[in-house]
């Protein structure tokens, strides 16, 4: 949910002429919340008591994915939508999330979003701004991301279940070819490695902090990459995330 400054500095650019589209695209606020807010600007009360926060690695796992792909927005009627946008490349990926969103919030109906090359996994619910708190107005990547201690203690608790969503939405598993020249002979040599990409300094640091927890070791690759290369540390991410499939 959106406080109240916020919403006092989104109508302030309405009060200065912006047009609602251009407002929506400064703040990432939608145009119905502006709407909105221009006859009532107090944030109204949940009428049901806010289950506040979650647990269990199915959390874990769809954290790592809202940090990547995810967005929550506040719905015209009320209430807010999540939505995790899947590459319809990873058919079982699809099927992962939808589970998780179902374990967290077993009440609540979730559909299937088809846009080009891509599948949201959506779902209504009141409560998603007070389980994902870092939702706020815009880019994950222009602001700072940070957990809530509750969030941390489901991390440090299922560790591997958070990196596997962060893996499965903004990361990958791909394998380098190199020939060496052996007894005379060229042999074709493999070798696996993991990477995750994201933009925000902040989610990376969640995970390089939590790969280091669990013994993988990693390299920066560039300035948005983390690369995973050594084979006992590939091994591991093997047996516990797995490629996208």
């Amino acid at each position: 949910m959106y406080d109240l400054e916020t919403r006092r500095r989104t109508l302030a650019l309405v009060a200065r002429g912006h047009s609602l589209n251009s407002v929506s695209r400064m703040t990432g606020v939608s145009r119905s919340a502006i709407r909105a807010w221009r006859t009532r600007i107090e944030p109204g009360r949940d009428v049901r008591a806010c289950t506040g926060r979650a647990s269990g690695p199915a959390y874990a796992y769809l954290l790592g994915l809202y940090l990547g792909d995810g967005c929550i927005s506040p719905q015209p009627r009320g209430g807010y939508a999540l939505r995790i946008a899947c590459g319809d490349a990873w058919p079982g990926l699809i099927d992962a999330c939808e589970e998780a969103v179902r374990a967290v919030r077993p009440g609540n109906a979730v559909c299937r979003v088809h846009t080009q090359g891509c599948t949201m996994v959506t779902s209504y619910s009141n409560h998603w701004p007070c389980l994902f708190p870092q939702h706020g107005p815009g880019r994950k990547h222009e602001r700072r991301i940070v957990l809530e201690p509750w969030q941390q203690a489901v991390v440090d608790e299922h560790p591997w279940d958070f990196v596997r969503g962060l893996i499965h939405s903004d990361g990958s598993r791909v394998v380098n070819h190199t020939t060496r020249i052996v007894a005379g002979e060229p042999r074709r040599y493999e070798y696996p490695r993991y990477f995750f990409t994201n933009r925000s300094e902040d989610i990376r640091r969640l995970c390089t902090d939590t790969l280091d927890a669990l013994g993988v070791a990693w390299k920066r690759a560039n300035a948005c990459n983390i690369s995973v290369a050594r084979r006992e540390s590939v091994a591991l991410m093997d047996r516990f995330v797995g490629p996208k499939h």
